[in-house]
């Protein structure tokens, strides 16, 4: 089926990242300008860049306002505007840290990393689409943020933040300025990605697959093409406001 991107101008965020990347990629396929972002990843972004014929790449940092202004002007000189953006970039802090032995210092750096990352990173395509009149928004959450993650309540509390109130909101005002304008979210469950290599040992994949229905980790492509269906009015143009989880039936009890 026809997804109707050819053409259409994307912004991906966190593109030289596991599923960022794959994004970019399965956006790419549906013949999309893809604008390749990256924060330290440069060398990853610009290996992509390649392999999708010279797509343009940005870095910025995304909790700095003005790097977040900088990008989107990025993408005016290089699309000449934006039609979708993905944004997928987050943090997922590696160690474990029970809330009463969180710091502060740590609580704000995730929060930060991740909700205002996106914040910003949506309140900047929303202007775009101020200017243009259309535009689709996919935001991406984590399965974190349905059913929680002990030794990771500052990234939970992000991620539901992203995937609920963020959402929700911005499903109501972006038909502000443009009717037919829509927000969506992706919760990934376990992934293979960079972010969680080294993670997933045979046994943690036991232990993680018992509350999932399909006793696998998700393929960063899986997630993608998520991404694409919420970004495509063909495939789900009255879809607004959905937060689509995939995680193989993951459910907060054990199945197996």
């Amino acid at each position: 089926m026809d997804t109707g991107l050819s053409g259409k101008r994307v912004l991906v965020t966190g593109a030289s990242g596991g599923i960022g990347s794959e994004c970019a990629r399965a956006f790419a396929a549906e013949g999309a300008r893809v604008l390749i972002h990256y924060h330290h990843g440069r060398e990853r972004a610009e290996a992509l860049a390649d392999e999708l014929g010279g797509a343009p790449i940005a870095g910025a940092d995304l909790t700095d306002e003005s790097e977040v202004e900088c990008l989107f002007t990025r993408a005016r000189e290089e699309l000449g505007g934006l039609d979708v953006c993905a944004a997928v970039a987050g943090v997922w802090p590696r160690d474990d840290e029970p809330v009463w032995r969180l710091s502060l210092a740590r609580w704000d750096e995730v929060l930060r990393a991740n909700l205002t990352a996106t914040f910003l990173t949506s309140r900047g395509f929303l202007r775009e689409v101020q200017r243009a009149g259309s535009g689709n928004l996919v935001l991406v959450g984590s399965t974190a943020g349905r059913f929680g993650e002990a030794g990771h309540a500052d990234y939970a509390a992000a991620k539901s933040a992203i995937q609920v109130g963020l959402l929700l909101s911005l499903k109501n005002e972006i038909v502000r300025i443009a009717g037919g304008g829509r927000v969506n979210a992706v919760a990934p469950g376990w992934t293979y990605s960079p972010m969680t290599r080294g993670e997933l040992d045979p046994d943690v994949v036991d232990r993680v697959t018992r509350t999932m229905a399909l006793r696998k980790v998700a393929l960063a492509e899986d997630i993608a093409r998520a991404v694409v269906v919420l970004a495509s009015d063909e495939l789900s143009g009255h879809v607004t406001g959905e937060l689509v989880t995939v995680a193989g039936g993951m459910e907060g009890r054990t199945l197996h």
